[in-house]
């Protein structure tokens, strides 16, 4: 299975943010990803307004689901979604046909989002081609419990979108590695560029099982594309 972890720079339009999702769906698919990961909030950029929350059958999702639909694509893509709980720091999985197949809500919040977000209280692990990925947002991956509950729900595949910022590249080897030394791949698709008032230390990319680098991106947008192995 191929995976995109990609890394972007948002801008202050829903909109220009969806078609850029969009454009960068297509991309990743003429390159052979399947799975397009993208970093948390990645729709919005890490504006903590939840005010601006959507639910999963918004507009602002029709054209990402037309490239999903369009590439055979699953997409992972961070939003602000509003839900019968609260509003919530979500992954919202789009189908390769362009239905959404689900949400996993961020469960360890972090600063003013624990004043402004209602956590998750569950794990969603996602089948792929025959792989089961355990998806996380940012902090939750900070959290070595959380990696581990993943795992031994069988994930093979450690799914993580986050917002890091300058001075955080020690985190991201520490984090990432740990998920990878429980014997999962592990992918992280986060920001570089400013957003919500920090500066990203880009980064992104996939670790193999045991912790080695697949492949990482420097700090400027892009996409990583890793072909996923089993032992």
């Amino acid at each position: 299975m191929q995976v995109a972890a990609i890394q972007t720079t948002p801008v202050p339009d829903l909109a220009g943010n969806a078609a850029e999702h969009a454009r960068l769906i297509a991309e990743a698919a003429t390159r052979g990803a399947h799975v397009c990961v993208f970093p948390e909030l990645s729709l919005t950029g890490y504006t903590l307004d939840p005010t601006r929350a959507f639910t999963e059958d918004d507009d602002h999702w029709a054209p990402i689901r037309s490239a999903c639909a369009s590439n055979d694509t699953y997409a992972l893509v961070g939003a602000p979604l509003s839900t019968p709980d609260g509003p919530q720091v979500a992954t919202v999985v789009i189908g390769p046909t362009g239905e959404t197949l689900g949400h996993y809500a961020k469960r360890h919040l972090h600063g003013a989002e624990t004043e402004r977000y209602t956590p998750g209280d569950h794990h969603l692990l996602l089948e792929v081609d025959g792989w089961t990925l355990g998806l996380a947002v940012c902090a939750d991956a900070a959290a070595p419990s959380h990696a581990v509950e993943v795992s031994a729900g069988g994930a093979d595949v450690y799914v993580v979108s986050a917002l890091y910022t300058n001075g955080s590249e020690s985190r991201i080897a520490e984090q990432l590695g740990h998920a990878a030394g429980l014997g999962m791949w592990a992918v992280l698709a986060q920001f570089t560029g400013h957003t919500g008032g920090y500066d990203t230390c880009g980064g992104s990319g996939v670790w193999r099982p045991g912790g080695a680098v697949e492949i990482r991106l420097g700090r400027d947008p892009g996409i990583a594309v890793a072909t996923l192995t089993r032992p």
